[in-house]
């Protein structure tokens, strides 16, 4: 079934993890073997033919690079200048990757339609070009808002405003606080330019500002339910609500600590804990049950995100078994209609709306 992915961050496995793309899930394994510089070497899970195998046709991909200021622990970049810059040069990747025909950026509702068409009509071409949108993931990188409308016309067309920790523009996962003026005029700008906002990562406070202060359309690319996994970086029922009443689509992530509780980091294993796409499917109906139906539900998957298979569903070798969902969602219930919403139809409705 054709598939939409709307969080996988493929500029950051090319360019920091030094990942080639354009070959199979187990040629990187075996060219990672031995290397220990990252925690998930010789386990990653995706490659642009397991997409193609997996018929995922459109992806939202993302930029990513933080900032952190002396007193911050993270990895990150002294200056927003050196972020911005390594940002255009994961852009400059995916400029390269639509160059050799593996990657086509999508910007807009008529390109969003002539690239389903075009997936569909050439359904047995092995090396049909995969769609992207593509994300912004943490915006520390927006020196100033000039770089934000520069972003734009570069192909930006939705943003995160936070990521792990502290931000410039609002504070994320494991951090606490508003977003502050600078942040509110970030959303008023990403208003103006009809620039998507992604929640994801957003702290409780930042959260409530960027939901007080931003009339645009939101989603939630890669998010999970803290009443299943009791973390700061799940949404609560009534953040969930709230995306609800707004129209978002909330796409359900597969990084196993956000699905099962308890995990622990290099102790834990996915068999071990008995995580399966069954779990993400028990996130999938708390949204359902909130909503009251199964429009607001669909996959952003987030894998290779930073890990691989040792902390993925243990029913995912490569990314293409994404296409075991529909029938574990029938098995569970789910009609074949809602089944089409889970793997394309919500996140195509809310594109449409947003690009209409």
């Amino acid at each position: 079934m054709f598939t939409i992915d709307a969080h996988l961050d493929l500029s950051m496995n090319a360019m920091e993890w030094n990942r080639d793309l354009t070959r199979s899930v187990s040629e990187i394994r075996a060219r990672e073997k031995g290397m220990t510089d990252k925690p998930d070497r010789g386990n990653n899970v995706v490659s642009f033919e397991a997409l193609r195998q997996g018929d995922i046709g459109v992806v939202v991909a993302t930029q990513i690079a933080r900032y952190v200021a002396p007193n911050n622990p993270l990895p990150g970049w002294h200056s927003p200048s050196q972020a911005w810059a390594h940002t255009q040069a994961q852009l400059a990747w995916y400029r390269e990757m639509e160059e050799v025909g593996e990657l086509k950026a999508i910007t807009t509702l008529n390109a969003l339609d002539d690239h389903i068409a075009y997936w569909k009509n050439n359904a047995s071409d092995t090396r049909r070009s995969i769609g992207y949108i593509r994300s912004l993931e943490g915006a520390d990188s927006i020196v100033t808002l000039k770089h934000l409308e520069r972003a734009y016309e570069q192909g930006l067309r939705a943003v995160g405003p936070a990521h792990y920790g502290p931000g410039r523009y609002a504070q994320g996962t494991n951090a606490t606080g508003g977003m502050g003026s600078d942040g509110k005029a970030l959303l008023k700008e990403m208003e103006r330019l009809n620039i998507i906002l992604d929640a994801t990562h957003l702290c409780d406070d930042s959260f409530r500002e960027a939901m007080d202060n931003f009339n645009g359309h939101v989603w939630a690319s890669h998010h999970n339910c803290r009443a299943l996994v009791n973390h700061n970086r799940q949404f609560n029922d009534d953040q969930l609500k709230e995306l609800i009443a707004r129209g978002a689509v909330i796409g359900g992530v597969m990084d196993a600590w956000m699905l099962v509780p308890n995990w622990e980091r290099g102790v834990s294993t996915p068999k071990g804990t008995n995580c399966n796409l069954d779990v993400l499917i028990d996130h999938m109906d708390h949204i359902c049950q909130l909503a009251g139906n199964a429009n607001h539900i669909g996959i952003g998957s987030d894998l290779d995100g930073g890990y691989g298979k040792e902390q993925s569903p243990y029913d995912i070798e490569t990314i293409a078994d994404l296409q075991n969902f529909p029938s574990l969602l029938a098995k569970r219930g789910y009609t074949s209609a809602d089944i089409e919403k889970v793997m394309h139809g919500n996140w195509l409705r809310f594109l449409r709306k947003a690009w209409a």
